[in-house]
């Protein structure tokens, strides 16, 4: 059997579908998985993973609508399943899925807009679940696949490479980051495609909290982001008090990845990072506006949001619609009102819990 994974919609979204592939590869040990992947962050996630038999990197948005056709035609009929990770509710991938004409297509029946994007293309599908994690639907896909329950659900799958590994204790070391440093991770960024950028905590509140996280804690603070982030990294760094604060620079997401492994704790927006964090098995603090929770908590490792709850809140659902907000008063008031004092009393009760400190 040859299976293709068509991961095409991002980083956190490649490393949620992790443990159904897990599960995948056990329940088929002998097929064939190939992963196709759109972003090089995504091509990070899937690189060293001992499940994934071929990495398929492709930018179908770099390369034009004909390139991308003759890629995808050449890939048809090569592949007896082909599996949409979740979420993929555009219509791209799923005529992308069509066209290499797989006799079983498996995706997921969305709630909004499943019509409009050609959900009826696929013909194995779970109906989508506003109360499940996105790591339970994707098991749930292959679950469908197998026709099979999976009792266990797997953790997040990623895999470091030790030169990676290596890169990091030097990059710590050079940084003068000892052993007995309380070293506390944040991400400012996220996401910004379809107004997602709204959801990030605002730059100058990150900042404050470091600042309190300094003087009550003596931390060493590591900012991170990627490299189409620079500026907001910067703005950040220097609106922090204390020379305490690093900003971390490197050319792949795996040495990052190794990086934040040294971190107690760390503090996120809703990001692909915060997922990565989770992996591994890092204390998460999530700041949370408009995004539905039980989609994308930390997965498997301890947490908790930092979040106003509002009763409007969530308000973003999976559909290709750019984010926004509907209230008169403040718009986005679910990110804009949560205070530094709110997200640091977050932060105190997990660390109280875990004993990190």
């Amino acid at each position: 059997m040859k299976i293709l994974v068509i991961a095409l919609s991002g980083i956190g979204d490649a490393l949620m579908f992790t443990p159904a592939l897990k599960i995948l590869k056990q329940e088929f040990p002998a097929a064939e998985v190939d992963v196709l992947v759109m972003f090089g962050g995504a091509k990070d996630i899937f690189l060293n993973n001992p499940d994934v038999n071929r990495l398929i990197h492709f930018n179908f948005l770099k390369e034009g609508i004909f390139n991308s056709l003759r890629f995808v035609f050449s890939l048809r009929k090569r592949y007896d399943v082909t599996i949409n990770v979740y979420p993929s509710n555009r219509k791209e991938y799923n005529a992308i899925s069509f066209l290499i004409g797989a006799k079983k297509r498996v995706a997921v029946e969305y709630l909004r807009m499943n019509k409009e994007n050609l959900g009826w293309l696929n013909n194995i599908t779970v109906k989508e679940d506003d109360s499940l994690h996105n790591v339970q639907t994707n098991i749930r896909m292959v679950e469908k696949l197998i026709n099979k329950q999976i009792d266990e659900e797997p953790p997040l799958q990623l895999f470091l490479k030790e030169e990676d590994l290596h890169f990091a204790d030097n990059y710590l070391k050079e940084n003068k980051i000892s052993d007995n440093d309380f070293v506390i991770g944040i991400h400012p960024g996220c996401a910004t495609l379809k107004n997602h950028i709204k959801r990030r905590w605002e730059p100058e509140k990150f900042a404050q909290l470091s600042d309190e996280l300094i003087k009550k804690y003596s931390a060493k603070i590591l900012i991170f982001g990627g490299p189409e982030e620079k500026e907001l990294k910067e703005e950040v760094a220097e609106k922090i008090k204390s020379d305490k604060a690093i900003i971390i620079e490197t050319d792949s997401l795996s040495k990052s990845s190794a990086i934040m492994k040294r971190c107690s704790l760390f503090v996120t927006n809703d990001s692909a990072l915060m997922h990565i964090a989770s992996a591994l098995l890092l204390p998460v603090v999530a700041i949370i506006g408009p995004t539905n929770i039980n989609y994308i908590h930390p997965w498997k490792t301890a947490y908790k949001i930092a979040s106003l709850n509002l009763d409007c809140s969530p308000c973003f659902f999976y559909s290709p619609k750019p984010l926004s907000c509907k209230r008169d008063d403040v718009k986005f008031k679910c990110i804009k009102e949560l205070t530094v004092e709110k997200v640091l009393a977050v932060i105190e009760s997990l660390l109280s819990e875990t004993d990190k400190f």
